[in-house]
């Protein structure tokens, strides 16, 4: 077997295994969500999906942060699991204005400095991207919705690469979203109705 596919399925089995992690709204979706991305750095570069090669050194990082975040709230009492909440409207307002800029920026590197054909598209999925990762990390509900975003381009931009294990890892998380934000629906009224 050709050593990137098997790294392509490998990457394939631990997103799958993420996938599940993420549903459930368990800390350990970031143990994996560094794993994942250490492989898939290969997968992206051997395509010349050079955004999403470089977004997965964010991913690596953002592992460790959401891990932080989700394991440990700001409060000096006591220690306590973050609970799932939606995105503050003034959130809305910076959060888009930093994916434009983002996009801007990225576009902007891979059309002019790199040999990426899909530059429009790839910093779109990469723009967003880095977004849904943040609002994962605040545990926001809303991050569902920008992660569909991702998966739908992403699909077409792994086909489009020959990258076939990925568009459909990709497929089955455009699913999962939609399971995971009405999974997460429950999760938080149910946090909701908590007695504190």
């Amino acid at each position: 077997m050709d050593i990137n596919l098997a790294i392509e399925i490998l990457g394939t089995i631990v997103g799958i295994i993420y996938l599940y992690y993420e549903y459930k709204a368990h800390r350990l979706l970031w143990i994996l969500g560094i794993i994942m991305p250490a492989i898939s750095i290969f997968v992206y570069y051997n395509a010349g999906l050079y955004a999403d090669m470089c977004i997965n050194i964010y991913y690596i990082l953002a592992g460790v942060y959401g891990y932080m975040i989700w394991t440990f709230k700001n409060n000096k009492r006591r220690k306590a699991e973050l609970s799932i909440t939606h995105t503050p409207r003034r959130t809305y307002i910076y959060s888009t204005a930093i994916t434009i800029c983002l996009y801007a920026i990225i576009y902007y590197l891979l059309d002019y400095h790199t040999d990426s054909d899909v530059p429009g598209w790839n910093a779109l999925s990469t723009a967003l991207s880095i977004t849904a990762m943040w609002m994962l990390a605040r545990k926001y509900i809303e991050q569902w919705w920008v992660w569909i975003a991702v998966d739908i381009i992403s699909v077409g931009l792994y086909a489009y690469k020959g990258i076939y294990f990925y568009a459909g890892l990709y497929t089955l998380y455009i699913v999962v979203a939609i399971l995971g934000y009405i999974n997460w629906l429950k999760i938080m009224k149910h946090e909701n109705n908590r007695p504190l």
